[in-house]
């Protein structure tokens, strides 16, 4: 058997036991989509949103890239934003970055990764402008997720600048943004940054 086959019975046994556990759980979700969150992450495959915050199919609205990076010019990560705000009314915007980065590392390197430079290049600048603090660290694993941490905080800042947000800010104080980490040597996630009102951010 293929592995991808493998996926597809995984697929039908989770159907299965999802059914037998709750015989309208697909009607359900099917109605309506109404999550509370948005959570911009990391496309690594070691940090499951769901899983590691223990929510359920519906409850976050997830989008996820290299690093977690939101660039002004990335009509993607905009569209998630504009509609989780405009049209989903998110409460919360959850960028969520992790220790041991690949992206991160590798923007912290003088390699070419091909393609991937022209991404790393925001995650650079992130670099040069926290470098004094970054490089005074001596242990080269704690630099990175060091740098993990100013690249979330950044992200931060950066999603409080678009016009969604901005917007969104004018009717209420709401979505309210928060920078997380999560490391995956124990499992916990960790607030290092938090945006709540509009009078915290100028555009």
């Amino acid at each position: 058997m293929h592995s991808v086959d493998k996926l597809l019975l995984e697929n039908k046994a989770w159907v299965y036991e999802t059914l037998m556990d709750d015989p309208e759980y697909f009607k359900r979700l099917a109605d309506v989509q109404a999550p509370e969150f948005l959570w911009i992450g990391c496309s690594d495959s070691r940090v499951p949103a769901n899983k590691i915050t223990g929510t359920h199919p519906g409850e976050l609205f997830v989008h996820r890239n290299i690093a977690n990076v939101v660039m002004d010019d990335d009509i993607n990560v905009l569209s998630v934003i504009d509609y989780a705000v405009t049209h989903l009314k998110v409460k919360h915007i959850i960028v969520c970055g992790h220790y041991g980065c690949g992206g991160v590392k590798a923007a912290m390197s003088d390699k070419s990764f091909g393609i991937l430079d022209k991404w790393l290049l925001n995650i650079k600048k992130v670099y040069q402008a926290n470098s004094v603090e970054i490089d005074a660290v001596g242990d080269p694993e704690e630099r990175s997720n060091l740098l993990a941490e100013y690249n979330v905080k950044q992200q931060v800042i950066n999603i409080s600048k678009t016009a969604s947000i901005q917007n969104a800010w004018k009717n209420n104080n709401l979505p309210q943004i928060h920078g997380w980490v999560y490391d995956l040597k124990d499992g916990l996630l960790k607030q290092i940054y938090k945006v709540v009102r509009p009078a915290l951010v100028t555009a």
